[in-house]
């Protein structure tokens, strides 16, 4: 009797679980690979984080986007949303650590449970868990939420979670996701990070139109306080706030008031942070973080700069060509316009030789293809033969490089023997194809700093007969140009992270292509390159997806698909002095959610040592 008793207990477990194969014991963090997160179940908080950090006080920062928002909503591929509702106001199901490759702790999930095959991954949400009107988050937000990312959010979610099969509530605080297969290896940790929405709130407005200006229902530490159109959002935090105390919470979200400043110009947002307008800026120009900063302020303290996150891969930036323009279709083409870029004189000249070379698109990382081919990637490797360049096999590639001169004329007589091999000639002052076509395309730029890089490259260009012409539109019409691949070059960035995955698709896959909400501004068309990323996604070791890395890596930078420009060591970073930060930095961002205030107008460093040693911490960062 008792045997039987047994049996049917069983029985009724297995239905229960029902395809989803046996399950582990649900934890508090997950990892790619399944190795042991950094930090433990009885974790207190993260190492970046002051858990004394006093909480109040003010943050105005710049929006790392150029331009003025339209919407309020990030979720969606329409014009310019704001980043930090992500995390600010929506709270994920699990939070990202920012000090470690890619894991994830329970936030509003309190456990997740994925399964020993792989094929399901179950979410027990935390009961504490509460939207801002005080109604409990459940299950079916989640899978609201789901629902409404996959059929009117952004294209990367349709992309990174193609292989989720099926979503099932299993109780009011227990979601399942269910997989196709168990090979894309970071997927389950993608769908953590997915916010939660309140279908309560949600079911009755505009999503797919990005929520207009209207402050939406959140369930995060912050609450959009005020909104002026387009220019700038103020967050309030929320001293109520459901999960202040958790692990992943203490010593974040310490200003009371959090505010982004949205600028059409990055020429116009250094000289508004310079007057005092606002405390933080992240730049993007080499010639602004140089020199553009340089005043009595930054010399007595009260302004500092630095790089910050210097062990974080760095975001891959280069000249992308269009590959559906006809004259960037011959790959030698691709290869004499890389030649005569002068990165070396450019970085002497402008940047006080302070920035790296791009070499790769995983720069500052594991991933990057720095050594020829091991036996195991050439196995990879060998199937794609004739279809990816030679070089790939053997060589290790170096972006061209000059002796800082300005004089490069044995780059543009090697440039000119690779264009008359892929049909162009002499014609006078010009460079023409068989049916007497000039060699002339435009660089679409949006915002001022780029002609200072831009227009030595034009004249070394014209100096061997090819039009460069610049044309500079705002960000509207740019962002419009971009969604529609209408241009010849831009410039454009990839993050970088050290855990790859469905991303990918979207900066590089040939499905991507034209699609406007996707990043793949190459308008890249390549089956090998669908070929590697597939593999890397499915890698089901790590050592496995590095090798992926590196064969994706040789094949993207021997096709010359961009001319590579360069990245700093580290974040660049421009603040005025009034702050404070933990003892240990990330090491993946710069964290400024970490950070608190310690006066409200900026201190000189004499001023700021002095504060410091009144706080009884003489010795600590700010």
């Amino acid at each position: 009797m008792r045997l039987a008793f047994s049996t049917l207990m069983f029985t009724a477990v297995a239905l229960l679980l029902g395809c989803t194969g046996v399950n582990a014991a649900p934890q508090h963090a997950l990892t790619v690979y399944g190795e042991a997160p950094k930090y433990p179940a009885s974790f207190s908080h993260f190492a970046y984080t002051n858990p004394q950090a006093p909480k109040g006080g003010t943050m105005r920062r710049s929006a790392v986007e150029i331009g003025h928002f339209d919407h309020i909503l990030p979720y969606i591929d329409k014009g310019i949303g704001v980043t930090q509702i992500d995390g600010m106001v929506y709270s994920p199901l699990a939070q990202r650590s920012l000090d470690e490759p890619y894991t994830v702790y329970g936030l509003v999930a309190e456990k997740m449970e994925r399964s020993d095959d792989g094929l399901s991954l179950r979410f027990f949400i935390n009961p504490k868990a509460r939207f801002a009107d005080g109604k409990p988050i459940t299950a079916e937000d989640v899978r609201y939420t789901y629902d409404l990312l996959m059929t009117q959010g952004s294209l990367r979610y349709r992309t990174q979670f193609a292989d989720v099969k099926d979503v099932e509530v299993e109780a009011p605080l227990t979601i399942r996701f269910d997989f196709k297969s168990n090979e894309n290896r970071t997927l389950p940790l993608d769908i953590a990070t997915l916010p939660v929405f309140p279908e309560h709130w949600w079911k009755t407005r505009d999503f797919a139109g990005g929520g207009g200006y209207e402050a939406p229902l959140g369930s995060g530490p912050y609450r959009v306080g005020k909104v002026d159109s387009g220019r700038s959002i103020t967050f309030e935090r929320n001293p109520d706030w459901w999960g202040k105390d958790l692990p992943v919470s203490r010593g974040l979200y310490n200003f009371d008031h959090f505010s982004i400043e949205y600028f059409g110009d990055t020429d116009v947002a250094r000289q508004v942070l310079r007057g005092g307008a606002y405390d933080y800026n992240r730049e993007f120009s080499a010639t602004g973080y140089s020199i553009g900063y340089d005043s009595p302020a930054l010399s007595d303290g009260r302004l500092q700069k630095a790089h910050l996150a210097t062990e974080a891969p760095q975001s891959a930036q280069g000249f992308v060509f269009n590959l559906q323009k006809p004259m960037f279709q011959d790959r030698r083409v691709r290869q004499a316009l890389a030649m005569l870029w002068d990165f070396e004189w450019s970085n002497r000249q402008m940047m006080r030789n302070m920035y790296i070379r791009q070499q790769s698109y995983f720069s500052n990382s594991d991933l990057a293809a720095n050594a020829v081919p091991d036996a195991a990637e050439l196995k990879i490797l060998e199937p794609l033969r004739g279809q990816i360049p030679d070089e790939v096999f053997t060589q290790v590639f170096e972006a061209p490089k000059t002796d800082g001169s300005g004089l490069i004329r044995d780059k543009q007589l090697q440039a000119l023997g690779l264009l008359e091999q892929a049909g162009w000639k002499p014609d006078g002052d010009q460079l023409v194809n068989a049916q007497g076509e000039p060699l002339s395309f435009t660089f679409l730029v949006s915002q001022n700093g780029m002609d200072r890089l831009l227009l030595p490259y034009k004249r070394t260009l014209k100096q061997i007969g090819i039009d460069l012409n610049i044309r500079r539109i705002d960000s509207s019409q740019y962002v419009n140009r971009l969604m529609s691949r209408d241009y010849d070059m831009i410039v454009t960035g990839y993050p970088v992270t050290t855990s790859p995955g469905g991303e990918l698709l979207n900066y590089f896959g040939s499905a991507s292509a034209n699609d406007p909400g996707a990043n793949n501004y190459m308008v890249l068309k390549n089956p090998a390159v669908d070929t590697l990323i597939n593999g890397l996604i499915r890698a089901s070791t790590q050592p496995d997806m590095l090798r992926y890395a590196h064969a994706l890596d040789r094949v993207l930078q021997w096709n010359y698909y961009w001319i590579p420009n360069y990245y700093p060591p580290g974040t660049s970073t421009v603040w005025w002095n009034r702050f404070g930060m933990p003892a240990v930095q990330a090491s993946n961002d710069e964290a400024i959610e970490s950070w608190w205030e310690i006066s409200s107008t900026p201190l000189t460093n004499q001023q700021m040592t002095a504060e410091k040693i009144s706080r009884g911490r003489p010795g600590g960062p700010h």
